[in-house]
């Protein structure tokens, strides 16, 4: 006798909880693969490298990640996606015990690498199967927002989890149970989660499927959404390469500083992901007000961190960053799916991506160069004064425009 299907709304749960499962992990691996890394070899330079073969491919391949999803369908991506991750995790695992010094660091990077192609299409294909799991459309805001909570939650928690392995099973299993972690997502949508296959629409092979296409047939409120927020990013987002360096300017050098000091900023993206969980419908609905609001936040608390007046009050302002940029970003995501076809809805999460990473990874190097030619106050002072400026002017000028979210989910 075979048990009954489950419920969608069990199904959303049980894929969120999926989700940050291997959100988890793949925080854990990071931090154990970064501390194999800086024993291996001693190097920032190789650190930063690890750091850039995360990041980076999300730039490059979001766009084409978002084609492939509309034209051959977001589950069959999910799913190949999700077996890429596992092999990559594990090629990092096997690195371990099969080789040394410089091939090992080589094939941990490489690791790192395809995780990164990996975690591309994964996450693009995940925005639009999650209007797959819904009953209407207006459930789809609150669950994609979810999302941010979880991948905060998991951001919170994986780095110490990554630091107890490595310590109590060593680096080799610490990054083969990082690599188990994605089992269960494969698990649940392969074998439990029945989406609503017959909603989906994909888009016909030919010019008309472009990246190019989808940017100028969303419409002007979205491309205005797009463009804000990677104006925004560019301008005052947070990097995380700078976090050792704040948190030792802020707090202290050592390890307990800085892990106090990205956790205020974990605590703080979670505190906005629920924000925007529990506003997602009216938020939505006047998008420049929202992104505008998130924006000045962020700016806000970086013109309080070049005061700095003393360590509790650096806290706060770490926090506020935290839950200025998570409800940026996935106030960004969320309302380009809200507002999409549902056809196109794959290439505008590329689209979105392109936006946040593409502005922040420029603003990284920005603050960066800022710092060396004067010091971190002034470039918290310029990056947050840029920042306040562009976001009230945004929603001086387009505060009253509202985007009505689309019928079909």
């Amino acid at each position: 006798m075979t048990a009954p299907p489950l419920r969608l709304e069990q199904q959303r749960s049980l894929f969120l909880v999926a989700s940050g499962v291997s959100t988890a992990g793949s925080f854990a691996g990071i931090t154990a693969k970064g501390w194999i890394l800086m024993h291996g070899s001693a190097e920032p330079l190789v650190l930063a490298l690890n750091f850039a073969a995360l990041s980076l491919p999300t730039l490059a391949i979001s766009g084409p990640a978002g084609v492939l999803t509309d034209r051959i369908g977001c589950e069959r991506v999910l799913v190949r996606s999700q077996w890429a991750l596992l092999a990559a995790a594990a090629l990092g695992a096997l690195a371990i015990p099969l080789l040394d010094g410089t091939a090992q660091v080589l094939l941990l990077l490489g690791s790192t690498l395809l995780v990164g192609i990996a975690g591309a299409y994964e996450q693009t294909a995940r925005n639009k199967y999650c209007s797959l799991l819904v009953n209407h459309p207006g459930e789809l805001g609150s669950y994609l927002a979810s999302f941010s909570v979880v991948f905060n939650v998991g951001k919170l928690v994986g780095p110490p989890i990554g630091g107890l392995l490595v310590a109590a099973t060593g680096p080799a299993w610490a990054l083969g149970i990082d690599a188990t972690s994605y089992l269960l997502p494969i698990a649940s949508v392969m074998f439990l989660l029945r989406p609503r296959r017959d909603q989906e629409q994909r888009s016909a092979p030919g010019e008309r499927a472009s990246l190019s296409n989808a940017w100028q047939d969303c419409g002007s409120t979205l491309r205005g959404v797009l463009s804000l927020t990677a104006l925004l990013c560019l301008v005052n987002f947070f990097h995380p390469g700078l976090a050792p360096l704040i948190a030792e300017r802020v707090l202290g050098p050592s390890p307990q500083d800085l892990g106090l000091f990205t956790s205020v900023l974990a605590a703080g993206s979670i505190a906005g992901g629920v924000v925007l969980q529990r506003n997602s419908d009216r938020f939505c609905r006047r998008p420049f007000l929202t992104l505008g609001g998130f924006g000045l936040v962020t700016s806000i608390a970086q013109l309080g961190m070049a005061r700095s007046p003393g360590v509790a009050f650096s806290l706060a302002m770490a926090f506020l960053i935290g839950a200025g940029t998570a409800g940026l970003l996935s106030s960004c995501n969320l309302i380009s799916q809200i507002g999409s076809p549902q056809v196109m809805r794959g290439r505008m999460a590329g689209l979105s991506q392109i936006a946040f990473l593409g502005g922040g990874g420029l603003s990284g190097l920005l603050a960066a160069a800022l710092v060396m030619v004067t010091d971190l106050p002034t470039t918290f002072a310029i990056s947050g004064g840029i920042g306040a400026a562009l976001a009230l002017l945004w929603i001086q000028r387009r505060s009253d425009q509202r985007l009505e979210p689309l019928r079909s989910a």
